[in-house]
């Protein structure tokens, strides 16, 4: 049986137990079967059963009698979608993914800040692209990626805090930052600098450079990425490409000053 530990939204009642579990479902990137959502569960067999239960009769989840495995539902994947085209930066976005994946030929990211959390949102591919953990849809760590360090610096102090709060300091990499003081040392440099490196952090071989997207009143709306290997470039490499990838953080910031996108 799952751990009676408290999950982290269960102060939203019912409401708060039934996000946890599809954030649960969401997770696994397959369809699941009950004993496998049962097994790093925070609530009872019973409990669990409802919620899915309840969740599948509202489409929000859909069961595979055959296989009896759950998997988002269609209503979710409409919610999905909706909330990319008016709450996600990506489809204001686009055009200048285009154009600065054209220019420099290597791929790009485009990602927004969740709780500390780096949730990528588009992504141009090179050329020749590179395997890497990163693609649109996926959540990575803030800590440890060029995109969340770019956010993180320039995040008001309180929020700061609470994103700092929120990482996990694992060691992905022999280069990954693995402590709070470290972090807020590098954030510290990043807002001075404007931009950030990913040296290796999360990825052996894979490096970035990546710019934070701020509306006029310096608010972060979301980052965008160069990302390549070092076997391409080196990060003095990379650094080159600092002014094209600015005049693309401020032509996206610009483009997106009248949008309303949600607070992270």
């Amino acid at each position: 049986m799952g751990s009676m530990e408290t999950p982290p939204d269960a102060a939203g009642g019912t409401v708060g137990k039934a996000l946890h579990v599809l954030d649960m479902v969401a997770e696994k990137m397959r369809p699941v079967r009950f004993n496998d959502l049962l097994d790093g569960s925070p609530y009872p067999k019973a409990t669990l059963y409802r919620l899915l239960q309840t969740l599948t009769a509202q489409g929000m989840l859909s069961y595979d009698d055959e296989r009896q495995t759950y998997a988002p539902g269609m209503r979710l994947v409409r919610l999905a979608h909706a909330a990319w085209r008016q709450s996600s930066l990506a489809p204001v976005a686009r055009p200048f993914l285009d154009s600065l994946s054209r220019e420099v030929g290597e791929t790009i990211h485009l990602a927004q800040i969740d709780r500390g959390q780096v949730l990528y949102v588009d992504k141009r591919n090179a050329a020749s692209p590179v395997e890497m953990f990163s693609q649109a849809g996926k959540v990575g760590p803030g800590y440890c990626t060029g995109v969340g360090k770019a956010m993180m610096a320039f995040l008001k102090p309180a929020e700061l805090e609470e994103a700092i709060k929120n990482q996990s300091f694992y060691k992905h990499t022999d280069h990954t930052l693995t402590n709070a003081d470290a972090l807020r040392a590098e954030l510290t440099q990043i807002h001075e600098d404007g931009i950030a490196f990913d040296r290796e952090e999360h990825e052996a071989g894979i490096i970035c450079i990546a710019a934070p997207i701020l509306t006029s009143n310096e608010r972060v709306i979301g980052a965008l990425s160069i990302t390549t290997t070092k076997q391409k470039f080196s990060l003095e490499g990379l650094d080159a490409l600092r002014p094209v990838l600015l005049t693309t953080a401020t032509e996206i910031a610009q483009a997106a000053e009248n949008w309303q996108f949600p607070r992270s």
